[in-house]
This record gives structure tokens, sequence and C-alpha cells, in this order.
């Protein structure tokens, strides 16, 4: 007889431990970014910058601590120039690509 598991009784997925590399981070926000929803780019972002550690983050951005857990929270929209900022602290870019290809 298999044992039944209870939803509530499983631990709650957390992203940040499983950003360990660059390559992981970069590959996490490409797939969040083709989502283009700006709430959940910034519960990613925060993702990212709980896996670097949230105090270095926010002094390597010139953002309050406080500041950051706000404006990184699930369901926040910040503003372009906090995500500009956080990206940079977190040593990411964002990248521009056509969505179809040029006609020859």
């Amino acid at each position: 007889m298999t044992k039944r598991i209870k939803i509530s009784e499983l631990p709650e997925f957390d992203a940040a431990e499983y950003l360990s590399s660059d390559e992981d981070v970069a590959a996490y926000l490409t797939t969040i970014l083709e989502e283009n929803d700006a709430a959940l780019l910034a519960a990613a972002l925060g993702d990212i910058a709980r896996s670097r550690g949230m105090t270095q983050v926010a002094k390597d951005s010139g953002i309050t601590r406080e500041a950051l857990y706000k404006a990184l929270r699930p369901g926040s929209e910040p503003r372009f120039d906090t995500v500009s900022r956080v990206c940079a602290a977190l040593g990411v870019r964002l990248v521009a690509q056509p969505t179809h290809a040029a006609a020859a």
C-alpha cells in the first residue's frame, strides 16, 4: 500500500535554493521574461537577490534592504529604474530580441 501525501505537508518550493551559478540565474530570468509579466519578474529578481544575499544586493544597488524587499515581493510592479539597478547589482542585464524573423 502506498502512503498518501497531503499537499499541505509538502515543503514550499523556493527557487532561490537552485540559483547557485550565473548560468542558472540567466536561464531563470530568460524563462521569466518570456512570460511578459512585471510582477513575476519582480518576484524572480527577489528569488535571485535572496540567493545572493539580500543585504549585499541592497548595498550594491543603492536601495535600502527594506525597499528592496518591498519592490521585489510577489505581486509588486517595481519601476524600471529599480529593476535596472537590481540587475546591475546581480551582474545580469536584460537583452532585447526581435519577436519574429526579419524578412530578407
